[in-house]
């Protein structure tokens, strides 16, 4: 199989590398996450260098790429630790081009790709803990049309920020997903995460909806591996500027008059955390690569992928702590954030522990885990 970027691809990762760099430094990341942790204005940037339409189809004003550009771009978004959260729009592409009838697509994918709207997936609930089933929001028929949907959602990424949303609610007992336009019926309280980004508790009391999938835990499941292929490629860009940091402070770092680079105990570890962070790389691709197979051949990928990277954000997250020392737990250091974005990572989509008991589940008694 043949792992080289196309020289296009190469192109997109190089054009948001160098807009990470030069628009995107840690300082202006400290000022957004001191502000609040999203910035409308980043929002913006990112949808002028076509990022918001990435994957949006080319007939509805998007870009019309596929998973691998969206890794390419997503891991150069994570080397800069971006607060901005474009996975959303990815997801919300995805779910409204497949799902949406045409008057739905036409009213908010080409908003969605030039940055004007920034659509939430709305799925989490309190007692949910990670299973996609679990929803006690409501959706009953309007005599006008559409539908009134009630419930409480948790943890939105950037909800009050959001100008519409994809909520899942049961209507007539059955599992399926709307699309829910912020306005009346819609209460939003945000905060900030421990990441320095923003999400929010959205209440919705007979809000105006509008269904989009039918079928809404295919939806969800849909929704997931979008957004574990996003995250996991978003997550090796972090873990490459955390050891590119790393080493660059043990080859600084002095003690008894030499490098601390130089004792090999330390040596060892920034090797394993390499090793690490490979593995995490392919894991990454092999998400990419599973996201348009059948629906359960993508859900094993997905999980596989994302014990991988649960495993692989922990050690070179941990690892990079240990290495800087007291430093390293600091504010004004990009380490620390880098810790602190790895172990939310490692817990968003569902955490090491869930996804293995995943795999388990899906395993196949004749060829196992690699099937």
């Amino acid at each position: 199989m043949d792992f080289d970027f196309s020289d296009d691809q190469l192109a997109l990762r190089d054009a948001v590398a160098r807009w990470v760099e030069k628009a995107y430094a840690f300082e202006r990341r400290r000022g957004i996450v001191a502000a609040g942790g999203f910035d409308r204005g980043v929002w913006q940037e990112m949808a002028e260098l076509g990022l918001t339409g990435l994957t949006v189809p080319a007939d509805d004003g998007g870009l019309g790429y596929g998973a691998v550009e969206a890794m390419v771009v997503m891991e150069a978004l994570g080397g800069g630790l971006v607060l901005e959260p474009l996975a959303q729009a990815l997801i919300a592409a995805r779910l409204l081009a497949t799902g949406a009838d045409a008057a739905t697509r036409s009213a908010w994918l080409p908003r969605l790709a030039s940055g004007e709207a920034l659509i939430a997936l709305a799925h989490q609930e309190r007692r949910a803990r990670y299973r996609l089933d679990v929803c006690d929001a409501q959706a009953t028929p309007r005599a006008e049309g559409g539908h009134a949907l009630s419930g409480l959602k948790n943890l939105v990424p950037a909800g009050d920020q959001a100008d519409a949303f994809l909520v899942s609610a049961r209507l007539d007992g059955a599992l399926a997903l709307f699309l829910v336009p912020r306005g009346e019926g819609v209460a939003v309280r945000g905060y900030g995460t421990q990441d320095g980004g923003r999400a929010a508790d959205v209440q919705f009391d007979r809000a105006a909806a509008v269904r989009v999938w039918e079928d809404g835990l295919a939806a969800l499941e849909l929704a997931q591996d979008v957004g574990i292929a996003a995250l996991a490629a978003y997550a090796v860009g972090v873990m490459d500027r955390t050891l590119a940091v790393t080493v660059d402070y043990l080859n600084t770092r002095k003690q008894f008059g030499v490098p601390i680079a130089s004792f090999q105990a330390l040596r060892h570890r920034v090797a394993d955390m390499k090793m690490q962070l490979e593995l995490a790389r392919s894991m990454s691709y092999y998400a990419s690569l599973k996201l348009d197979a059948p629906a359960d051949e993508r859900r094993r990928a997905l999980s596989r992928a994302k014990v991988q990277l649960g495993q692989s954000m922990r050690f070179v997250g941990q690892q990079a702590v240990q290495l800087h020392g007291g430093i390293g737990v600091t504010d004004e250091y990009i380490v620390s954030h880098c810790f602190k974005t790895l172990t939310q990572l490692e817990m968003t989509w569902g955490d090491t522990l869930h996804h293995l008991g995943e795999v388990s589940a899906r395993m196949q008694d004749t060829a196992g885990v690699f099937a």
